[in-house]
């Protein structure tokens, strides 16, 4: 039988590729060839630490990433790329391990690797995605000992200054920008436009689209477009918010299910909910498919109306359509319906819930429980508090004194015990709940039971 024939550093690459578990990935990395009897070392290549590093960075496995990258620093014989340390610098940022981050950075020179800008973009958009804005300026300022600022510097620099509501703080950027004879692109802008459009100032934020296509020849882009429609909704002006999703058409950009669920949630918002239908129909026309979050936006839309027969006549076509509703989909009918005073029929959704392949989760529970204790409905009350301390949820600590708050006026002695030793067994008790239990036990004189109360509120030793 002939012997397999060895695994060499371009075919690892290939079976790198083609590995989707980082588990195996890894296990492959380090033992390419397990049958072959050489004990020469195996040539790995720059290309293959780059493909393990992503997967394990990909997967969070930081842990084994950090073991590959000394087994890198060890092999002297390679000299890494760059984008190696940026990809592990986004991998923490992500993970929101600034520290991390730093420390990669500072030791790129010890793996043989020159520090440019890209390194430091990348290190100083690890550290906005940390919100780490103090380390950004001290990143930003020690920056010239190995790179000089480019546009990609500064934009995320005035990122973290509109991040901030710094307004101020980002012209100062964007003026030293200018200054350094680094011209803005879109990015910038769409930065800008964005900050102006969430504080709802939009004739600032239009003046600033207006000047970028006059002054620096530029054209919104999708994000800039998407930040104004949403801001437009924000203050009511639909009409505008359509014309400019015309202006995006016009100008051969993709108008998203993104942009069409923000166009109606804003039909939503003023009053005009017959003129959905044809933003759906338009949707169609367009190719672009309903997402869930198109759907969720209509059914929020319906429920705030109070206008619950549709709400679940989208819900049925999610289904239909092949688009599964989500956790958001059920949560919003179900506190709906419970503000409205329906908590039997939230209930009803609730407990199908499971059946439709959804599992409810703590928001939907608390939203639930308080509807039920608005309905004064307290033994209900107390069968979803069993469930919820069973499955490790509690409900607000508000949401709490005021069932028990209930339970004391309504006097049901028998129901307020068994409802504290749920809530003992979920560790929930406070102060102000021993206050008003005692206080009400005072009063009906049922000083026999003390006892069994206190045993339950103080909990076992």
């Amino acid at each position: 039988m002939n012997a397999l024939k060895p695994v060499s550093p371009f075919r690892l690459c290939s079976l790198l590729r083609l590995q989707k578990d980082p588990n195996l990935a890894l296990s492959l990395f380090q033992n390419p060839n397990p049958d072959a009897c050489s004990k020469k070392p195996f040539r790995y290549t720059l290309l293959s630490y780059d493909l393990i590093i992503s997967k394990l960075g990909r997967a969070k496995m930081f842990n084994e990433m950090e073991q590959i990258l000394l087994q890198l620093k060890n092999d002297t014989r390679l000299v890494p790329n760059e984008i190696i340390f940026c990809n592990v610098i986004k991998f923490y940022g992500r993970a929101r391990l600034p520290d991390h981050a730093l420390k990669v950075f500072d030791e790129m020179p010890s793996y043989r690797c020159q520090r440019t800008v890209k390194s430091v973009n990348s290190l100083l958009d690890a550290l906005l995605n940390c919100r780490r804005f103090d380390k950004m300026r001290e990143v930003f300022v020690g920056m010239e000992k190995y790179a000089f600022p480019d546009t990609c510097t500064y934009n995320v620099l005035i990122h973290a200054c509109c991040l901030n509501g710094c307004m101020d703080d980002a012209w100062v950027v964007f003026e030293e920008m200018r200054r350094k004879g680094l011209e803005p692109n879109g990015v910038t802008f769409a930065t800008l436009i964005k900050r102006f459009c969430v504080d709802l100032k939009m004739k600032e934020a239009f003046k600033l689209k207006e000047d970028m296509v006059r002054f620096f020849g530029l054209s919104p882009n999708a994000y800039a477009y998407s930040s104004l429609i949403k801001g437009l909704c924000g203050v009511g002006e639909v009409n505008l918010a359509f014309e400019l999703k015309e202006e995006m058409v016009k100008n051969n950009i993709k108008v998203d299910s993104a942009i069409y669920s923000t166009l109606i949630s804003g039909l939503f918002k003023v009053g005009r909910k017959d003129e959905v239908s044809g933003v759906l129909e338009e949707i169609r026309i367009n190719c672009c498919k309903l997402d869930t979050i198109t759907y969720n936006v209509m059914i929020n839309g319906f429920c705030k109306l109070k206008d619950f027969e549709a709400a679940y006549r989208i819900l049925e076509e999610m289904a239909d359509t092949g688009c599964k509703p989500d956790i958001i989909s059920y949560n919003s009918i179900i506190g709906g319906l419970c503000k409205d005073g329906k908590w039997s029929d939230a209930n009803d959704l609730f407990q199908d819930m499971p059946r439709r392949g959804c599992i409810p989760d703590v928001v939907s529970y608390r939203m639930l429980f308080d509807g039920i204790c608005s309905g004064l409905e307290f033994k209900e009350a107390a069968l979803i508090l069993d469930e919820m301390i069973f499955k490790g949820y509690v409900p607000h600590s508000a949401s709490i004194n005021r069932f028990v708050d209930g339970l004391c006026q309504e006097g049901n002695i028998n129901l307020l015990s068994r409802v504290l030793k749920s809530l003992g067994k979920g560790n929930v008790i406070d102060r102000e709940i021993w206050m008003m239990v005692i206080s009400k036990i005072c009063k009906e004189e049922k000083l026999s039971i003390v006892p069994d109360l206190v045993d339950t509120l103080v909990g076992p030793n």
